[in-house]
């Protein structure tokens, strides 16, 4: 059997295979070292060869193998351990086949359901792989020549691969694994280019030359982050896969999926090709985002992106080990070492782009359904919303306004007011948003629809292999497709909305069917054949085929083939969705989109697609939304009360509660179901929507804080608890609770009939929000009360929540008085900050037309410190402090040495009021 072996100095190239802590490199100090397929599994290899050549000559002293002969190295490779060689859908995988291509066969049941499980095909030890013939230094780290002897069984095998690795930063390691001879296809993203080697990496990073692999250590621990030669690497034309183990179970990210936050590796296969599809659990939907975040034993984190967009699957084991297979493309990885979770996901967005600062009226409540008929009903809706004083800040229709479902269109009889009811929302200090997809009408006579007519003419469309635009059917029946990948596409979009906009003055956009959906597989003639719309391998997708619900793959369009160019639709469009809005409004955009792909944030939030209106449905938004934290599209939620089917008003209650904690917050449903917006419910169930609202509504300056610090520095908004506790094991499972930034514990009902709720509460002292009492814990599930009315939420120990009294919109909040909750710590300490500035300019931060404080409270005393400041500071006050955790009843307090009127509760709360402190003016507070 072939043994893998670190690279000495008998190679060709004097190179090294391992770079140290300095950045230097060396060689391994010893030679001819076995370094297996399962070093990450220490001496296992040594145990096996052992075992097999025992068990050899005792199968040979007893009379051989019963039944047919099974080679010694298949029968010993461990189950958890058994790459799959034959990972094709939709065959029957015999012995004959699984041998044609080298690989070793042993039955094994089926999961339940059915589900596959160990792979009866699998790869032996001794599977031929690539080698690494030379590896050379760069002013950025290596380059080196990787070299494959025997074909493997996919067609069109590149022999020849260049190994690029660059050191970008101490926690940013970049390598990419190229054809050596010919171009390919890369992801058209911008991506931030190192200047010089990093000088003290978290890492370091060693080779085996035969085959070929990568072992990735983290220096600090020596955690095995990356070992590569689990399995061979394949890199075919049309088949890319590569093979790691992973250093604990505890596997995040890897979208868009419906399911748990943590991942299970009890043999699942996650596809990453962006289909319109109900949220279903082991369906690939929507988006796509080869990322992963994993956090390893004593609660350091790293995190891996494949920056590539082609169709992927990615197959997790029990081992642990992950397995990535695409079909096109390179494999170009980014390894983030962290250590912290938040600080990987900061340096994954140094990558892809941090998040747009959206506009303050994008965090207030929004209200949407597929149904209204018409403009004057949605205008009721409106009405009686603001009737009830229950706080929303835009309104948005869906796809009944236009005429004949084509975008850019107004419905002349149903709508026709719709004009006018947009004038109103922007009196009341309302916005309005609309839907527009992507499929554009082809079947008006000439010259009666201009979108269409003009961007035939321009040749806008997506094409056909014969040059012709592709026809596909959605709402308005036939349609073409526009191609994003144009810049001129932009610009014909730009103008549509222009005239659209002169007509309706909207505020945002909401861009759907963008992956782009299709009602017919490929076209209204099919596919043509080829390897293309039929390649040699197709992940795992739903309907089989690249083609199921949307274009054909084989789809020409001005950047590349559709086959590259799928996964980036949505992307795409949100490019020139965001980018129209600004030269039309000249304010910070608002997009939400359906399909995304990293470095979507940059340009549009993501709404969950189309769910259901069941309580587990409820529950699925809370991994769906934080999965999205990772990903760096902070502005994302659910359909609140769901989208398909009836809610009931228990459900609607309870999921305005967790909705209103969204960092997206709408409220939609679809057509011929009852309405579900708070106006239509009980007395009791419509005042507890409207009181969590105004919640929301006090919490809108720490949101919008949240907001900033994610744009700025890649922070994320709604976090999972981990990332405030990672070496709490408790919390790597948890995905029922969430925090707001690293302050506010949400803690949902999401089953019915019960007036209480059960949620981990992490070491440490937490208050009720709403009174200041409180909890003491020492890392623990805690019983909390929770009628129908209520939503449980505290603040952690040590943090400043800047609130507001609030409005009926963020508009007439913002110039409402601010209330300081100061939350002690068991040290008496706190810190928190503000960021403020006019809601909807663009760049403020950048301009410095912005206001930042910071307040910190140490022995007694709390501080208000302006950093920086602009005129919208002036406008707004600070009236209150509540101080929770004062264990003492002062006996005065001094405001900038003045002294204050206060009162002090039993619970241990200080509340000073009438404050009436300009924003633009730092002071401290003092109690004695």
């Amino acid at each position: 059997m072939k043994s893998y072996q670190k690279l000495t100095t008998a190679v060709s190239q004097p190179a090294a295979c391992r770079v140290e802590e300095e950045g230097a490199a060396r060689m391994p100090a010893s030679r001819g070292k076995l370094a297996r397929w399962w070093v990450g599994s220490g001496l296992l290899v040594a145990a096996v060869l052992l075992s097999t050549i025992t068990v050899w000559v005792l199968r040979q002293v007893s009379g051989g193998w019963p039944g047919p002969t099974l080679p010694p190295k298949c029968s010993l490779v461990p189950e958890s351990h058994r790459f799959d060689c034959y990972p094709e859908r939709r065959v029957v995988v015999t012995q004959e086949l699984c041998e044609s291509r080298g690989c070793c066969f042993i039955e094994s049941p089926l999961l339940s359901g059915g589900k596959r499980g160990v792979p009866w095909c699998f790869y032996p030890p001794d599977f031929p792989s690539y080698t690494l013939e030379s590896l050379n230094q760069t002013a950025l780290g290596m380059v080196g020549l990787l070299v494959r002897r025997e074909k493997a069984y996919y067609p069109r095998d590149i022999l020849m691969l260049r190994l690029d690795v660059e050191f970008e930063t101490d926690t940013r390691l970049h390598i990419k694994i190229t054809d050596a001879a010919n171009p390919r296809y890369e992801v058209p993203l911008k991506v931030p280019r190192a200047m010089k080697r990093a000088e003290n990496p978290l890492y370091s990073l060693d080779f085996s030359r035969d085959p070929f692999g990568v072992l990735l250590r983290r220096r600090a621990t020596g955690t095995v982050l990356l070992n590569t030669t689990v399995a061979p690497l394949i890199f075919a034309d049309q088949f890319l896969q590569i093979a790691t183990s992973l250093p604990s179970r505890f596997l995040y990210g890897l979208g868009e999926h419906r399911g748990t936050l943590l991942h299970s590796l009890d043999w699942s296969t996650l596809t990453l090709w962006a289909r319109d599809v109900s949220p279903t659990e082991s369906f690939n939907l929507y988006g796509a985002h080869p990322f992963y975040l994993l956090m390893e034993e004593g609660g350091d984190a790293h995190g891996v992106f494949l920056l590539n967009s082609n169709a992927m699957e990615v197959a997790l084991q029990p081992a642990p080990s992950l397995t990535w297979r695409t079909i096109g493309g390179v494999l170009d990885f980014y390894i983030f070492l962290g250590p912290d979770p938040n600080m990987v996901i900061q340096q994954y967005q140094q990558v892809i782009g941090f998040p747009a600062m959206p506009p303050l009226w994008a965090l207030g409540f929004h209200l949407c359904r597929w149904g209204y008929g018409s403009s004057n009903e949605t205008w009721q809706t409106v009405r009686a919303m603001r009737n009830y004083q229950i706080p929303q800040d835009a309104q948005w229709n869906d796809i009944d306004y236009m005429d004949g479902y084509r975008d850019f269109t107004v419905d002349p009889q149903k709508f026709a007011s719709l004009p006018s009811l947009v004038e109103d929302l922007h009196k009341h200090g309302q916005r309005y948003v609309m839907i527009l997809d992507p499929g554009i009408s082809s079947t008006g006579p000439h010259g009666s629809y201009w979108p269409f007519d003009e961007g035939l003419r321009r040749g806008l469309f997506l094409n056909t292999t014969q040059g012709q635009p592709l026809i596909g059917q959605v709402w308005p029946g036939y349609t073409t497709f526009a191609d994003f990948s144009n810049p001129d596409t932009h610009r014909w979009w730009l103008e549509n909305l222009q005239r659209f906009h002169a007509h309706v003055p909207f505020d945002g956009l909401w861009i759907d069917m963008n992956e782009p959906s299709n009602f017919m597989d490929g076209s209204e003639d099919g596919c043509p054949p080829g390897e293309l719309d039929s390649p040699p391998y197709t992940p795992a997708v739903l309907g089989d085929s690249l083609s199921a619900k949307t274009v054909c793959a084989s789809a020409k369009q001005k950047a590349s083939v559709h086959y590259n160019l799928h996964n980036l639709y949505g992307l795409m469009e949100a490019k020139a969705t965001a980018s129209a809005l600004i030269q039309i409004r000249g304010k910070r955009p608002f997009v939400i989109s359906r399909s995304t792909f990293p470095s979507q944030g940059r340009y549009s939030g993501h709404w969950l697609g189309d769910n259901r209106s069941q309580w587990k449905d409820m529950y699925y938004s809370i991994p769906g939304l934080l999965s999205f934290s990772l990903f760096g599209i902070p502005l994302v939620g659910a359909d609140i009360c769901g989208f398909s089917g009836s809610t009931s008003e228990e459900l609607c209650t309870r999921w305005m509660q967790l909705g209103a904690f969204y960092p997206f917050a709408r409220n939609h449903n679809t057509q011929n179901e009852k309405a579900q917006d708070p106006t239509v419910f009980s007395p009791a169930a419509r005042t507890a929507m409207k009181d969590v609202l105004l919640t929301r509504y006090s919490l809108l300056p720490f949101l919008y804080t949240l907001f900033h610090r994610a744009h700025v520095q890649g922070d994320t908004v709604a976090r999972p608890l981990f990332f405030e506790f990672p070496w709490d094991v408790a919390t790597l499972g948890l995905d029922k609770q969430f925090l707001w930034g690293r302050s506010l514990l949400v803690t949902p009902v999401l089953e019915p009939g019960v007036d209480s709720v059960t949620g981990y509460v992490p070491r440490g002292v937490w208050y009720d929000f709403y009174t200041g009492s409180s909890v003491n814990s020492s890392g623990e599930m805690l019983k909390m009360s929770a009628p129908l009315e209520h939503l449980n939420l505290h603040v952690r120990e040590g943090s400043v929540l800047p609130t507001q009294k609030p409005g009926t919109t963020s508009e007439a909040t913002q110039g409402n008085p601010l209330r300081l909750i100061v939350a002690l710590s068991s040290s008496a300490t706190a810190w928190g900050d503000l960021f403020w500035d006019d809601g909807e300019s663009l760049d403020t931060f950048e301009r410095g037309s912005y206001s930042y404080l910071v307040f910190n409270v140490t022995q007694n005393i709390f501080t208000c410190t302006v950093l920086h400041t602009s005129t919208e500071a002036t406008k707004v006050t600070i009236d209150t402090l509540s101080i929770f955790g004062v264990w003492e009843p002062p006996s005065k307090v001094l405001l900038n040495g003045q002294e204050k009127p206060f009162s002090y509760l039993d619970n241990q709360v200080l509340a000073v009021s009438d404050l009436g402190l300009s924003l633009s003016q730092g002071f401290s507070l003092q109690w004695l």
